[in-house]
């Protein structure tokens, strides 16, 4: 202690050193929620920028090379310098652009024959990831909704919608999950965001799980395509849209839990969860007497609106874990 209101801080050499810290160079300290200091050289709060280097070869799977990019994309970094010793094959350049064009925010900033930039535009603060998940769930739920009215209807344009739309989620997946590795990496951007580090987690979790609820739509349009112009009996018609309705009830449920932070609900949704598990007997049981061609496609069907219900009660389990990290619940 110094004086009567200060205390000194000493720093290890080690930690000096490697940050190139020099005498009378400014830091900051920030109290974390678990009452612990975190020791900064960035006192603005200005985010860091993180470069990330490709130098790639001419025979390179394009397609692997995509995988790279979108990794390198969620991993946080702020910009994308790709070099190669020759020149940058036409390949190559189709699929930054098919890149560019699945994400949100990284755009071409500089372009040569052997080597591009591109640079991520958009500002974090422009997109909450609360409001990034709330996007996701209304996309995931009519996905799911418009995928049985087209397996019911008959209407291809429709499940070619529904299949298309699934880019939509995942751009916005990748965007949370993108969030979150640089929130981890820069605590001034979590106080910025309104969102502090032990709620990222949960919210990654969540948007998984939704990007999987999305994926079962897309199967259960895909399957709707296949017996497109078969007959269906509208015995099974009707129990599909009911196990659908399920479904989808536990969905909504489960995600107003998790903003609400309603624990009662979430339990509410697992248990309900189970009562839908006589409709999806006697759906399977009804198909038992289809042709193979029409069973095996309904089946698919039904299989993929039980687990988005099964999804959503891993999203209201999710709310109960993450609620009791909380330090005071209402039970």
């Amino acid at each position: 202690m110094t004086g009567g209101s200060s205390y000194v801080i000493t720093l290890p050499k080690d930690w000096v050193e490697s940050t190139h810290i020099k005498k009378n160079d400014p830091l900051g300290v920030i109290v974390q929620p678990d009452g612990t200091l975190l020791i900064t050289k960035n006192t603005t709060g200005d985010q860091v920028q993180r470069i990330k280097t490709l130098e790639i070869n001419s025979g390179i799977d394009p397609d692997f090379f995509l995988r790279i990019l979108i990794g390198v994309y969620i991993a946080g970094y702020n910009a994308i310098h790709i070099t190669t010793k020759d020149r940058i094959t036409g390949l190559i350049r189709m699929k930054l652009r098919e890149f560019s064009n699945m994400v949100i925010g990284p755009e071409f900033v500089e372009e040569t024959d052997s080597s591009i930039i591109i640079k991520d535009l958009l500002n974090p603060l422009e997109m909450p990831i609360q409001n990034s998940l709330k996007r996701m769930f209304v996309i995931v739920k009519g996905m799911h909704t418009d995928a049985i009215d087209a397996f019911i209807a008959h209407d291809k344009d429709l499940i070619t919608d529904v299949i298309e739309r699934d880019n939509d989620v995942d751009r916005l997946f990748w965007l949370i999950a993108r969030q979150t590795n640089m929130i981890m990496h820069n605590v001034h951007l979590s106080k910025k965001m309104n969102v502090n580090i032990s709620e990222m987690l949960p919210h990654f979790q969540i948007a998984r799980i939704i990007e999987r609820v999305g994926d079962h739509s897309v199967r259960i349009a895909k399957n709707a395509n296949r017996i497109m112009n078969e007959q269906i009996p509208n015995e099974i018609h009707n129990h599909v849209k009911t196990a659908s309705t399920g479904a989808l009830n536990t969905f909504e449920k489960s995600i107003e839990s998790f903003f609400t932070h309603d624990l009662k609900k979430a339990n509410k949704t697992i248990e309900y969860m189970y009562q839908l598990e006589d409709t999806y007997s006697i759906i399977n049981t009804e198909i038992l007497s289809l042709p193979v061609n029409l069973a095996v496609p309904i089946r698919n069907i039904t299989d993929s609106i039980r687990r988005s219900g099964e999804y959503s009660a891993d999203i209201a389990e999710n709310v109960i874990n993450y609620e009791m990290m909380m330090e005071k619940n209402t039970l």
